[in-house]
Protein backbone atom coordinates (compact mmCIF):
# COMPACT_ATOMS: atom_id res chain seq x y z
CA UNK A 1 0.00 0.00 0.00
CA UNK A 2 1.21 3.52 -0.69
CA UNK A 3 0.57 6.89 0.93
CA UNK A 4 -0.43 8.20 -2.48
CA UNK A 5 -3.14 5.64 -3.28
CA UNK A 6 -5.62 8.50 -3.53
CA UNK A 7 -3.50 10.12 -6.27
CA UNK A 8 -3.41 7.30 -8.78
CA UNK A 9 -1.42 7.88 -11.96
CA UNK A 10 -3.50 7.34 -15.06
CA UNK A 11 -0.46 5.76 -16.71
CA UNK A 12 -0.80 2.71 -14.43
CA UNK A 13 -4.36 1.99 -15.57
CA UNK A 14 -4.45 -0.28 -18.65
CA UNK A 15 -6.95 -0.11 -21.48
CA UNK A 16 -9.70 -2.68 -20.91
CA UNK A 17 -10.02 -5.45 -23.51
CA UNK A 18 -13.21 -5.97 -25.48
CA UNK A 19 -15.98 -7.44 -23.34
CA UNK A 20 -14.40 -6.31 -20.07
CA UNK A 21 -16.90 -5.37 -17.36
CA UNK A 22 -16.62 -2.97 -14.45
CA UNK A 23 -18.73 -1.12 -11.94
CA UNK A 24 -19.50 -0.24 -8.35
CA UNK A 25 -21.27 -2.62 -5.96
CA UNK A 26 -22.80 -1.18 -2.78
CA UNK A 27 -22.75 -3.63 0.15
CA UNK A 28 -25.84 -2.67 2.13
CA UNK A 29 -27.29 -4.16 5.31
CA UNK A 30 -28.04 -3.64 8.97
CA UNK A 31 -25.20 -3.65 11.53
CA UNK A 32 -23.32 -6.89 12.27
CA UNK A 33 -24.40 -8.91 9.23
CA UNK A 34 -20.78 -9.37 8.10
CA UNK A 35 -20.37 -6.73 5.38
CA UNK A 36 -16.77 -5.86 6.23
CA UNK A 37 -15.77 -9.51 6.62
CA UNK A 38 -17.26 -10.14 3.17
CA UNK A 39 -15.32 -7.23 1.69
CA UNK A 40 -12.04 -8.56 3.09
CA UNK A 41 -12.74 -12.07 1.75
CA UNK A 42 -13.60 -10.89 -1.75
CA UNK A 43 -10.58 -8.58 -1.94
CA UNK A 44 -8.30 -11.29 -0.56
CA UNK A 45 -6.75 -9.28 2.25
CA UNK A 46 -7.76 -7.19 5.24
CA UNK A 47 -8.68 -3.61 4.37
CA UNK A 48 -11.80 -3.20 6.54
CA UNK A 49 -11.86 -3.63 10.30
CA UNK A 50 -14.27 -6.08 11.91
CA UNK A 51 -15.51 -6.66 15.45
CA UNK A 52 -18.52 -8.06 17.32
CA UNK A 53 -19.49 -4.47 18.22
CA UNK A 54 -22.34 -3.06 16.13
CA UNK A 55 -21.74 0.00 13.94
CA UNK A 56 -18.04 -0.80 13.57
CA UNK A 57 -17.88 0.64 10.03
CA UNK A 58 -18.19 4.43 9.99
CA UNK A 59 -16.94 5.43 6.55
CA UNK A 60 -17.61 4.17 3.06
CA UNK A 61 -14.65 2.02 2.13
CA UNK A 62 -13.87 0.85 -1.39
CA UNK A 63 -12.34 -2.55 -2.02
CA UNK A 64 -11.19 -3.44 -5.53
CA UNK A 65 -11.41 -6.93 -7.04
CA UNK A 66 -9.84 -7.30 -10.48
CA UNK A 67 -10.11 -10.47 -12.56
CA UNK A 68 -9.32 -11.18 -16.21
CA UNK A 69 -12.90 -10.37 -17.16
CA UNK A 70 -13.96 -7.62 -14.77
CA UNK A 71 -13.11 -5.04 -12.14
CA UNK A 72 -15.55 -4.94 -9.22
CA UNK A 73 -15.37 -1.90 -6.94
CA UNK A 74 -16.99 -2.95 -3.67
CA UNK A 75 -18.35 -0.12 -1.54
CA UNK A 76 -18.58 -1.21 2.11
CA UNK A 77 -21.16 0.95 3.87
CA UNK A 78 -21.98 1.47 7.57
CA UNK A 79 -24.82 -0.63 8.96
CA UNK A 80 -28.16 1.13 8.56
CA UNK A 81 -29.70 1.71 12.00
CA UNK A 82 -31.67 4.26 14.01
CA UNK A 83 -29.16 7.05 14.85
CA UNK A 84 -28.83 8.45 18.37
CA UNK A 85 -26.35 11.30 17.80
CA UNK A 86 -24.93 13.51 15.06
CA UNK A 87 -22.24 10.96 14.16
CA UNK A 88 -24.93 8.29 13.79
CA UNK A 89 -26.97 10.55 11.50
CA UNK A 90 -23.97 11.11 9.24
CA UNK A 91 -23.17 7.38 9.17
CA UNK A 92 -26.72 6.38 8.19
CA UNK A 93 -27.12 9.19 5.63
CA UNK A 94 -23.89 8.11 3.95
CA UNK A 95 -25.02 4.48 3.84
CA UNK A 96 -28.41 5.41 2.39
CA UNK A 97 -26.89 7.75 -0.22
CA UNK A 98 -24.69 4.88 -1.45
CA UNK A 99 -27.86 3.14 -2.69
CA UNK A 100 -28.20 5.66 -5.52
CA UNK A 101 -24.51 6.06 -6.33
CA UNK A 102 -23.57 2.49 -7.29
CA UNK A 103 -24.36 0.16 -10.21
CA UNK A 104 -25.43 -2.91 -8.20
CA UNK A 105 -26.78 -3.35 -4.67
CA UNK A 106 -25.64 -6.37 -2.65
CA UNK A 107 -28.16 -6.49 0.19
CA UNK A 108 -26.47 -8.61 2.88
CA UNK A 109 -28.51 -10.24 5.66
CA UNK A 110 -27.69 -12.54 8.57
CA UNK A 111 -28.94 -15.91 7.34
CA UNK A 112 -28.49 -17.51 10.76
CA UNK A 113 -31.54 -15.64 12.16
CA UNK A 114 -34.97 -14.89 10.67
CA UNK A 115 -35.59 -11.68 8.74
CA UNK A 116 -36.37 -8.83 11.11
CA UNK A 117 -37.56 -5.25 11.21
CA UNK A 118 -34.14 -3.87 10.33
CA UNK A 119 -34.06 -5.93 7.14
CA UNK A 120 -37.57 -4.84 6.19
CA UNK A 121 -36.63 -1.18 6.76
CA UNK A 122 -33.76 -1.54 4.27
CA UNK A 123 -36.13 -3.34 1.90
CA UNK A 124 -38.31 -0.21 1.91
CA UNK A 125 -35.28 1.93 1.05
CA UNK A 126 -34.58 -0.32 -1.93
CA UNK A 127 -38.15 -0.45 -3.26
CA UNK A 128 -37.60 2.48 -5.61
CA UNK A 129 -34.04 1.54 -6.53
CA UNK A 130 -33.62 1.20 -10.29
CA UNK A 131 -30.31 -0.69 -10.07
CA UNK A 132 -30.03 -4.51 -9.89
CA UNK A 133 -30.26 -5.95 -6.36
CA UNK A 134 -28.77 -9.25 -5.18
CA UNK A 135 -29.86 -10.58 -1.80
CA UNK A 136 -26.94 -12.23 -0.03
CA UNK A 137 -27.64 -14.65 2.84
CA UNK A 138 -24.47 -14.55 4.92
CA UNK A 139 -23.45 -16.73 7.89
CA UNK A 140 -24.68 -20.02 6.45
CA UNK A 141 -21.93 -21.65 8.53
CA UNK A 142 -23.98 -20.69 11.60
CA UNK A 143 -27.33 -21.97 10.37
CA UNK A 144 -29.09 -24.56 12.52
CA UNK A 145 -31.21 -27.51 11.45
CA UNK A 146 -34.16 -25.21 10.70
CA UNK A 147 -32.27 -23.47 7.87
CA UNK A 148 -35.17 -23.97 5.43
CA UNK A 149 -37.48 -21.76 7.50
CA UNK A 150 -34.72 -19.19 7.94
CA UNK A 151 -34.09 -19.07 4.21
CA UNK A 152 -37.82 -18.81 3.51
CA UNK A 153 -38.13 -15.66 5.64
CA UNK A 154 -35.69 -13.95 3.24
CA UNK A 155 -36.93 -15.56 0.04
CA UNK A 156 -40.30 -14.06 0.86
CA UNK A 157 -38.68 -10.61 0.91
CA UNK A 158 -36.90 -11.10 -2.42
CA UNK A 159 -39.67 -12.82 -4.39
CA UNK A 160 -41.85 -9.76 -5.22
CA UNK A 161 -38.81 -8.07 -6.80
CA UNK A 162 -37.33 -11.15 -8.50
CA UNK A 163 -34.02 -10.54 -6.78
CA UNK A 164 -31.52 -13.38 -7.10
CA UNK A 165 -30.68 -14.94 -3.71
CA UNK A 166 -27.21 -16.31 -3.00
CA UNK A 167 -26.14 -18.08 0.18
CA UNK A 168 -22.58 -17.81 1.45
CA UNK A 169 -20.31 -17.54 4.46
CA UNK A 170 -18.04 -14.49 4.52
CA UNK A 171 -16.15 -16.12 7.39
CA UNK A 172 -15.26 -19.41 5.68
CA UNK A 173 -15.46 -18.31 2.04
CA UNK A 174 -18.11 -20.91 1.16
CA UNK A 175 -20.35 -19.73 -1.68
CA UNK A 176 -18.28 -16.65 -2.57
CA UNK A 177 -17.36 -17.86 -6.07
CA UNK A 178 -21.03 -18.03 -7.16
CA UNK A 179 -21.55 -14.62 -5.54
CA UNK A 180 -18.65 -13.05 -7.44
CA UNK A 181 -19.88 -14.65 -10.67
CA UNK A 182 -23.37 -13.19 -10.12
CA UNK A 183 -21.93 -9.73 -9.49
CA UNK A 184 -19.92 -9.86 -12.72
CA UNK A 185 -22.97 -11.05 -14.66
CA UNK A 186 -24.88 -7.97 -13.54
CA UNK A 187 -22.10 -5.51 -14.43
CA UNK A 188 -22.12 -3.54 -17.67
CA UNK A 189 -19.13 -3.36 -20.05
CA UNK A 190 -16.71 -0.74 -18.78
CA UNK A 191 -13.09 0.38 -18.26
CA UNK A 192 -10.55 -0.23 -15.55
CA UNK A 193 -11.22 2.39 -12.88
CA UNK A 194 -8.09 1.52 -10.91
CA UNK A 195 -4.75 -0.22 -11.55
CA UNK A 196 -5.30 -4.03 -11.51
CA UNK A 197 -3.03 -4.57 -8.49
CA UNK A 198 -4.78 -2.01 -6.25
CA UNK A 199 -7.06 -3.41 -3.49
CA UNK A 200 -8.38 -0.15 -1.99
CA UNK A 201 -8.50 3.54 -2.84
CA UNK A 202 -8.07 4.59 0.78
CA UNK A 203 -4.79 6.26 1.84
CA UNK A 204 -2.48 4.38 4.16
CA UNK A 205 -3.17 6.74 7.07
CA UNK A 206 -6.87 5.88 7.01
CA UNK A 207 -6.12 2.15 7.18
CA UNK A 208 -3.67 2.72 10.06
CA UNK A 209 -6.28 4.63 12.06
CA UNK A 210 -8.88 1.92 11.46
CA UNK A 211 -6.49 -0.82 12.63
CA UNK A 212 -5.99 1.05 15.90
CA UNK A 213 -9.74 1.56 16.33
CA UNK A 214 -10.32 -2.14 15.67
CA UNK A 215 -8.13 -3.08 18.64
CA UNK A 216 -9.97 -0.63 20.87
CA UNK A 217 -13.27 -2.23 19.79
CA UNK A 218 -11.96 -5.70 20.56
CA UNK A 219 -10.23 -5.02 23.86
CA UNK A 220 -12.35 -2.47 25.75
CA UNK A 221 -15.76 -2.64 27.36
CA UNK A 222 -19.02 -1.67 25.67
CA UNK A 223 -19.11 1.95 26.83
CA UNK A 224 -15.91 2.80 24.96
CA UNK A 225 -16.11 1.82 21.27
CA UNK A 226 -18.69 4.28 19.97
CA UNK A 227 -17.03 7.19 21.81
CA UNK A 228 -13.63 6.74 20.12
CA UNK A 229 -12.13 8.56 17.15
CA UNK A 230 -8.57 7.84 16.05
CA UNK A 231 -6.49 10.48 14.27
CA UNK A 232 -3.08 9.75 12.73
CA UNK A 233 -1.25 12.93 13.63
CA UNK A 234 2.14 12.24 12.07
CA UNK A 235 3.95 9.58 10.03
CA UNK A 236 7.73 9.63 9.70
CA UNK A 237 9.21 7.25 7.13
CA UNK A 238 12.78 6.11 6.56
CA UNK A 239 14.00 3.16 4.44
CA UNK A 240 14.07 0.92 7.55
CA UNK A 241 11.34 2.18 9.90
CA UNK A 242 7.95 3.88 9.81
CA UNK A 243 7.08 5.91 12.93
CA UNK A 244 3.35 6.46 13.47
CA UNK A 245 1.99 8.92 16.05
CA UNK A 246 -1.75 8.60 16.69
CA UNK A 247 -4.28 10.25 18.99
CA UNK A 248 -7.16 8.27 20.49
CA UNK A 249 -9.96 10.75 21.18
CA UNK A 250 -12.66 9.94 23.75
CA UNK A 251 -15.50 11.93 25.32
CA UNK A 252 -14.88 11.49 29.08
CA UNK A 253 -11.99 11.24 31.54
CA UNK A 254 -13.32 7.87 32.72
CA UNK A 255 -13.03 6.53 29.18
CA UNK A 256 -9.47 7.80 28.97
CA UNK A 257 -8.67 5.88 32.14
CA UNK A 258 -10.15 2.67 30.74
CA UNK A 259 -8.18 2.92 27.49
CA UNK A 260 -4.92 3.61 29.30
CA UNK A 261 -5.59 0.88 31.87
CA UNK A 262 -3.75 0.12 35.10
CA UNK A 263 -0.15 1.27 34.70
CA UNK A 264 -0.77 1.70 30.98
CA UNK A 265 -1.42 -2.00 30.34
CA UNK A 266 -4.52 -1.54 28.13
CA UNK A 267 -2.92 1.14 25.96
CA UNK A 268 0.16 -1.03 25.57
CA UNK A 269 -1.97 -4.02 24.53
CA UNK A 270 -3.92 -1.92 21.99
CA UNK A 271 -0.72 -0.48 20.56
CA UNK A 272 1.06 -3.83 20.34
CA UNK A 273 -1.83 -5.54 18.53
CA UNK A 274 -2.39 -2.59 16.15
CA UNK A 275 1.33 -2.40 15.32
CA UNK A 276 1.30 -6.11 14.50
CA UNK A 277 -1.51 -5.55 12.00
CA UNK A 278 0.23 -2.51 10.49
CA UNK A 279 3.37 -4.55 10.06
CA UNK A 280 1.52 -6.69 7.51
CA UNK A 281 0.95 -3.63 5.33
CA UNK A 282 4.23 -1.76 5.67
CA UNK A 283 7.75 -2.73 4.60
CA UNK A 284 10.34 -2.35 7.36
CA UNK A 285 9.89 -1.92 11.10
CA UNK A 286 6.85 -0.09 12.50
CA UNK A 287 7.01 2.11 15.60
CA UNK A 288 3.61 3.15 17.00
CA UNK A 289 3.09 5.82 19.65
CA UNK A 290 -0.43 6.33 21.02
CA UNK A 291 -1.81 9.32 22.93
CA UNK A 292 -5.25 9.55 24.55
CA UNK A 293 -7.14 12.87 24.48
CA UNK A 294 -10.50 13.89 25.95
CA UNK A 295 -12.82 15.77 23.57
CA UNK A 296 -16.18 16.16 25.37
CA UNK A 297 -19.29 15.36 23.28
CA UNK A 298 -17.31 15.18 20.04
CA UNK A 299 -19.99 13.01 18.40
CA UNK A 300 -22.45 15.91 18.69
CA UNK A 301 -20.05 18.57 17.40
CA UNK A 302 -20.05 19.30 13.66
CA UNK A 303 -16.62 20.92 14.02
CA UNK A 304 -15.10 17.89 15.80
CA UNK A 305 -16.75 15.45 13.40
CA UNK A 306 -15.23 17.27 10.46
CA UNK A 307 -11.86 17.44 12.22
CA UNK A 308 -11.93 13.66 12.75
CA UNK A 309 -12.89 12.99 9.13
CA UNK A 310 -16.63 12.33 9.45
CA UNK A 311 -18.79 14.23 6.95
CA UNK A 312 -21.67 13.68 4.58
CA UNK A 313 -20.43 12.01 1.40
CA UNK A 314 -21.74 12.79 -2.04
Amino acid sequence: MNNETDLISLSTIPIAPEGFKSGFVGIIGRPNVGKSTLLNQLVGQKIAITSPVSQTTRNRLRGIVTTEEAQIILVDTPGIHKPHHQLGKIIVKNAESAINSVDIILFVVDGSVPAGGGDRYILELLENCSNPVILGLNKIDQQRSDCDSLDESYLTLAKPYNWPVIKFSALTGEGLKPLQKALIEHLEPGPYYYPPDLVTDQPERFIMGELIREQILQQTRQEIPHSVAVVIEKVEETPTITRVFAAINVERDSQKGIIIGKKGTMLKAIGSAAREQMQKLITGEVYLKLFVKVKPKWRQSSLRLSEFGYHLET
